[in-house]
């Protein structure tokens, strides 16, 4: 009998009173024709959504089974665009679809919003209203009076975020919430014209946790750190005006100095490759402008050796032998075709063997043959190749003669 209580015993001890707070929140979102001033940056609509998202973020990392619907109080009536859910993704894409059509219905609003909670899936998960309101209240502040009652009645927490018409909805706004708050579970924040929404929202109540007494730094960082007014918030060294984390601060700008440090390291590296990569094309650079110095006439014999008929590289590898003008752009031109490079090299190194006073190579006859030979696809008893074979001693024999 006593091992049940024991366990009970335990398990209370292992779940703690300050634990992570179970909350079903609905976002509603004023989306009337008066959020198109532009006295919140870059317009009314755009800076409650930032501040919904983050809120969404927070909401939803805080807690892994927290869950986060999105209503919109304004149009013909005020409509659930998502249910309770912890799909952040879903909520995202509801927010960023949202339009722009006729006037906020306070009360109705309100009341959707609690219904739609009523039918949340998880009955142990604590009910939020978050409301964001951008334009006049037009409803009476009885009314307002009486819903306020029946929300706390029913344990319903209510957030306001008071932006845009802030003067003229103060009354109304704080006789709404002086009816709604139950143990301090409502929070009423109003935000001046010109400021930052979401900034102003880190360092409120509505981001903390309501046991625990404190900011929930988890959910807090995650939101500051995709917040862009935040990242500019390092730079202008200004971020939250207290109830910030010193050790989230520190831990986000030791990670913007690492990746700062990251990029410009690679940046530098970067650099040294390119230095390192045009010294070493310098070289190659000289070594490739240095036979067209040397011989002139090298630009009629760099055509595409691929291209040419087999006449025509015949009569190339013969200028290349007897030491004729073009024999370099022949070597570069030829890369595709092995057994013709080599030899052709090979030709161009027995040349420079003979010296000066050597004998024409072309005078021996087995030599020519083997180096046709070599060629694929060359003949060396074609009849036009003995042709010109023996057209061109004729023609070093009269060179001898005139000389002599």
């Amino acid at each position: 009998r006593r091992a049940p209580f024991a366990t009970t015993v335990t398990a209370r001890c292992r779940h703690p009173k300050a634990a992570m707070v179970l909350e079903a929140t609905i976002l509603c979102i004023d989306n009337s024709e008066y959020v198109r001033n532009s006295d919140y940056l870059p317009t009314r609509l755009q800076a409650e959504a930032d501040a919904i998202n983050l809120l969404a973020g927070a909401k939803t990392q805080s807690n892994p089974e927290n869950s986060v619907g999105v209503l919109s109080l304004a149009g013909k009536v005020p409509r659930v665009l998502v249910t309770p859910t912890d799909d952040l993704g879903v909520v995202l894409n509801a927010v960023h679809g949202i339009s722009m059509e006729g006037t906020v219905n306070f009360p109705t609003g309100v009341q959707v919003a609690h219904l739609a909670l009523k039918h949340r899936q998880n009955k142990h998960q604590r009910m939020r209203i978050v409301l964001f309101i951008g334009s006049p209240v037009e409803a009476e502040t009885s009314e307002l009076v009486s819903v306020g009652k029946k929300l706390r009645k029913c344990n319903v927490a209510v957030d306001v975020v008071s932006f845009g018409d802030v003067d003229e909805n103060a009354e109304k706004l704080e006789a709404f919430m002086g009816a709604v708050n139950k143990n301090n579970n409502s929070n009423l924040v109003t935000v001046p014209p010109g400021a930052n929404l979401a900034d102003v929202l880190l360092s409120t109540p509505i981001f903390m946790d309501e046991d625990s007494g404190g900011g929930s730094g988890f959910a807090a960082a995650a939101a500051a750190a995709s917040s862009h007014a935040a990242m500019q918030g390092f730079d202008g060294g200004d971020m939250m005006d207290g109830g910030d984390d010193p050790a989230l601060m520190l831990a986000l700008r030791v990670s913007l100095e690492e990746e700062r440090a990251r990029q410009e390291a690679a940046a530098a590296a970067a650099n040294g490759g390119d230095a390192e990569g045009d010294a070493a094309a310098a070289p190659a650079e000289a070594e490739a402008k240095t036979p067209a110095a040397e011989a002139p006439a090298a630009g009629a014999a760099s055509e595409d050796v691929s291209m040419m008929d087999e006449d025509a590289l015949l009569q190339r590898a013969f200028a290349l032998s007897m030491g004729g003008e073009g024999g370099d752009a022949v070597m570069d031109g030829g890369e595709d075709d092995p057994a013709l490079q080599a030899a052709l090299a090979m030709s161009m190194r027995e040349d420079q063997a003979a010296g000066a006073g050597a004998a024409d190579p072309l005078a021996d006859a087995n030599y020519v043959n083997s180096i046709l030979s070599s060629l694929p696809g060359v003949d060396p008893n074609d009849p036009s190749i003995q042709q010109a074979l023996q057209g061109d001693a004729d023609t070093k024999e009269d060179e001898g003669e005139e000389e002599k």
